[in-house]
C-alpha cells in the first residue's frame, strides 16, 4: 500500500475512533466528581444527544446596512452605490448538551458543597474565571464568541488548587463550567450585532463547546 494511502487510512481510523475515546475521557473525568459509573454514562449520553437540541429563549430584531446598487442591472453597479437599512433577526438559544447539562451538574456540585468550607473557594474561582473569560473572549462575525480553549480550564484548576485544595476537583469543574458560560457567552450577548449571526446558541457547538470542555479539562488538571 502506498505511503499516502496508508496515511489517509490511519487518519480515517483515528477519526472514527475519536468519539469513543472522547466518551471514555468524559466518563473518566465525571467519575472524579464521585458520580457512579452508571450516572456518568447517562450524563455523557445526554450530552451527546442534547448537543443536537437548541432551545430558543429570545428573538432579537437588529438593523443591518446592506449595499444596494440600483444601476447594477445595466452593468454600472459601481457608479452609484447606495446603502439601505434592512431588518434582520437573531435567535438566542441554549444548547442542551453543551450548556444545560454541564450547568446543571455544576449547580449540583455547588449545592453539595454548600455546607463546607469550599464556598469561598467556589466564589473566588468562579469570579476569577468569569473575569478572565470576559477579557479574552471576542465576538467573531458569522461565528459567535471565540476564546483560547485551554485558558479557562487552566485558570479554573489553578484557582481551585489555591483557594480550595481540599475540594479542588468539584471547585475546578464549577469554575471551569460557569466561567465561560457567564464571562464569554452571557456577558457578550449585548455585542450580538457584531457577530451578524442568525442564531446565537449558548453551548451551540455541542459537546466540543468551551463551556463543557473547560469543565472536563479542569477536572483532569485539578
Amino acid at each position: 500500500m502506498p505511503i499516502g494511502c496508508l496515511s489517509l487510512f490511519v487518519a480515517m481510523v483515528l477519526m472514527l475512533l475519536m468519539p469513543f475515546v472522547y466518551v471514555d475521557l468524559m466518563q473518566a473525568a465525571l467519575l472524579k466528581l464521585q458520580i457512579s459509573p452508571q450516572a456518568a454514562a447517562l450524563i455523557v449520553a445526554g450530552i451527546f444527544i442534547g448537543s443536537l437540541i437548541n432551545i430558543p429563549v429570545k428573538r432579537v430584531a437588529r438593523d443591518r446596512l446592506v449595499p444596494v446598487h440600483p444601476l447594477a442591472v445595466l452593468g454600472l453597479g459601481g457608479w452609484w452605490p447606495e446603502r439601505t437599512r434592512t431588518r434582520a433577526e437573531t435567535v438566542v438559544a441554549v444548547n442542551v448538551g453543551g450548556c444545560l447539562i454541564p450547568t446543571g451538574l455544576a449547580t449540583y456540585e455547588v449545592v453539595r458543597l454548600a455546607g463546607t468550607d469550599a464556598v469561598l473557594g467556589i466564589v473566588g474561582a468562579v469570579l476569577l474565571n468569569v473575569a478572565v473569560c470576559y477579557a479574552v473572549a471576542r465576538p467573531v462575525r458569522g461565528v459567535g464568541i471565540q476564546m483560547p480553549g485551554l485558558l479557562p480550564p487552566l485558570v479554573a484548576a489553578t484557582s481551585a488548587l489555591l483557594l480550595a485544595p481540599a475540594h479542588a476537583t468539584p471547585v475546578a469543574f464549577v469554575a471551569g463550567t460557569i466561567g465561560p458560560l457567564v464571562g464569554a457567552d452571557l456577558l457578550h450577548i449585548r455585542q450580538m450585532d457584531q457577530m451578524d449571526a442568525g442564531m446565537l446558541s449558548i453551548g451551540g457547538a455541542g459537546t466540543f463547546d468551551g463551556i463543557l470542555l473547560s469543565g472536563i479539562v479542569a477536572l483532569y488538571l485539578s
